[in-house]
């Protein structure tokens, strides 16, 4: 009887502790799915848009799980990074190639304060796996100057600095609805620091992100990680590279915090391909 009370509370306990899970994967309309059919899915992409939210360790960790995963399926894999500006890349390669050391890494490319925590261990993933990794984003000054200034003060930087963006002039449409939302909610037109300029700013982004993303797109899978409202709803990096590349298969990966996991909330339905929803209460990681 003892025994049996004892298999019993284990039952129970177990039953109790799988309630209390750390994310839940859903499609678009909100229908579950489990990890491993997403995985599989993803495996026939040629385009993996990866939003995250910068400071969720579960999104993190299912960053470096996703690539673990798909490698095995198919070896020939790109990781790209908004985290890394494109000027950045001669320091990345020769960290990944071997030729500097971490020490490098860290002072002369403009990595993230959040790097050794959150994207450390994609990039010695890469450099374990002999894998490229793209640094996709336009440099910081640049994104400012447009904020600070406007779209056409791009025209007046020197080729040589023009190499980081993608090519002028930049198509922006700033009726796409996330756009849209952006100026509504910062407010101004046109004016310095106002909120169309945040969104000008926000499209050289998206567009220099799609830009790189093509420029290194060779056969097999790239994986393209970035903040989340970088692909929501289908737009920013996914817009770009719909105009560039029409047949492109690309698959979007969007992350939710809610209060509850159990179902998706219809405001955060069909934001993705798959929709990574986690507890509202998940750890930080800064």
């Amino acid at each position: 009887m003892r025994y049996l009370c004892i298999v019993l509370f284990l039952i129970h306990w177990g039953s109790d502790a799988q309630d209390k899970l750390a994310y839940r994967l859903y499609q678009s309309d909100g229908r579950t799915v489990n990890y491993d059919d997403m995985i599989e899915s993803l495996a026939q992409a040629e385009v993996i848009l990866f939003g995250e939210l910068h400071d969720n360790s579960i999104n993190h960790w299912l960053e470096l799980q996703v690539a673990k995963d798909l490698i095995a399926l198919n070896p020939r894999i790109t990781l790209g990074f908004e985290m890394f500006e494109a000027d950045d890349q001669i320091v990345l390669d020769e960290y990944l190639s071997g030729i500097i050391e971490e020490r490098h890494l860290l002072s002369e490319a403009k990595v993230w304060d959040n790097y050794k925590n959150d994207y450390k261990p994609l990039v010695e993933f890469a450099k374990e796996n002999k894998l490229r990794a793209i640094a996709t984003n336009v440099p910081r000054r640049y994104a400012n100057l447009v904020y600070r200034k406007g779209i056409e003060s791009l025209d007046g930087l020197p080729e040589h600095a023009r190499q980081f963006i993608a090519p002028l002039p930049i198509e922006i449409d700033l009726e796409l609805p996330g756009y849209k939302n952006m100026i509504q909610t910062m407010g101004g037109h046109g004016a310095p620091g106002s909120g169309e300029n945040i969104a000008r700013s926000q499209a050289v982004k998206d567009a220099t992100m799609a830009y790189f993303l093509l420029q290194n797109l060779t056969e097999g899978i790239f994986i393209h990680y970035h903040g989340a409202y970088h692909s929501q709803n289908f737009e920013g990096i996914m817009w770009y590279l719909r105009k560039a590349s029409p047949k492109l298969k690309i698959v979007t990966i969007h992350p939710v915090e809610q209060q509850s996991i159990n179902k998706l909330e219809e405001a955060n339905k069909n934001t993705a391909d798959y929709i990574i929803c986690i507890p509202a209460d998940m750890n930080r990681t800064y």
